[in-house]
């Protein structure tokens, strides 16, 4: 069944807006096939997500690989890591959150919570696809979400590669680039996701791959998830994510699972974020964490084989 066919009926009438598919044609380096799955309660709404697998199956290894991507990104963000990780032998699993890529977007922001995003990822992982095995690789806003279900379904992850991310629990300083970021989020008009992904990268991003990054934005509307990520990081301990955030750190400093830390040496929103992971995670002492040279915040566009491959030799290492 198309897509177009089993959504039928969803328009801005019910809330929930889809982006046209003629905007995702003919995409730079992105000839994956398009799997969708239903998640919500109030709400029903489709998740888009790639499963990328070896065309010969005998070479298929037992490791499900699960792709986050954060903010303002969408899958598009891991299509040069994703070929050589299904060359290796490993299933990959990139989903886009609601409100990127070809999932659904709410038009309402409000509609948009940390919980919900939580929510929506634990049901389309967890309970639709029943991943089991996981290696969770995980980045900006990936990590404050694979961090959760990482923290509240253990027995569900082998081990964990992050990479420019952090975890907060609104008792920190986040610093002043994020405080320039809140404001360049809600302020910008317009918004150009294109132009916000280049400027988090060392190399510059052609006009193709910046168009890519829009393509699920044809106009302000379909921004509801990108403008209110920004605002749902916990920043302070009032915040309405900080009980649930702190009962995952909880967790997370009892886990003796691989854990991998490969942060670039150019992101300077993040700066040495990996510094609490590699301290109080007992599953991270001892590794083989790195520093990935000349890359920025969205690592994957500037080092995306580097990555993979540091994904596969941390999964080869650690059985």
């Amino acid at each position: 069944m198309a897509y177009f066919d089993c959504r039928a009926g969803v328009s801005p009438a019910s809330g929930v807006v889809r982006t046209p598919d003629v905007r995702f044609e003919n995409l730079p380096d992105y000839p994956f096939d398009a799997h969708y799955t239903e998640v919500g309660s109030d709400t029903r709404l489709w998740m888009h997500y790639l499963d990328e697998r070896p065309v010969d199956r005998t070479k298929l290894s037992a490791e499900a690989v699960l792709l986050l991507h954060g903010e303002p990104s969408w899958s598009f963000l891991y299509r040069h890591v994703i070929p050589p990780l299904v060359a290796a032998g490993h299933r990959c699993i990139a989903p886009d959150l609601i409100g990127f890529g070809k999932s659904d977007k709410l038009l309402d922001r409000f509609g948009y919570t940390y919980q919900s995003h939580v929510d929506w990822l634990r049901e389309a992982v967890l309970d639709k696809l029943d991943l089991r095995d996981i290696t969770l690789v995980c980045q900006d806003w990936g990590g404050m979400l694979g961090l959760r279900l990482l923290a509240e379904n253990p027995s569900r992850f082998r081990r964990v590669i992050l990479t420019n991310t952090y975890f907060p629990t609104g008792d920190e300083d986040l610093g002043v680039a994020f405080a320039q970021w809140l404001q360049i989020s809600q302020r910008s008009n317009p918004f150009d996701i294109g132009h916000i992904v280049d400027r988090g990268t060392v190399r510059e991003l052609d006009r193709a791959v910046r168009a890519a990054y829009n393509a699920p934005f044809p106009d302000e509307s379909y921004m509801a998830a990108a403008r209110q990520f920004p605002l749902l990081v916990p920043l302070t301990p009032l915040d309405d994510a900080t009980p649930a955030n702190r009962q995952a750190w909880t967790v997370l400093r009892s886990l003796h699972i691989p854990f991998l830390c490969a942060f670039s040496d150019l992101d300077f929103g993040v700066g040495d974020g990996d510094r609490p992971f590699r301290d109080l995670i007992p599953g991270a002492a001892g590794r083989p964490h790195t520093t990935i040279e000349n890359a920025g915040h969205f690592v994957q566009e500037d080092k995306g084989p580097e990555l993979a491959s540091i994904i596969n030799e941390f999964i080869l290492s650690t059985p």
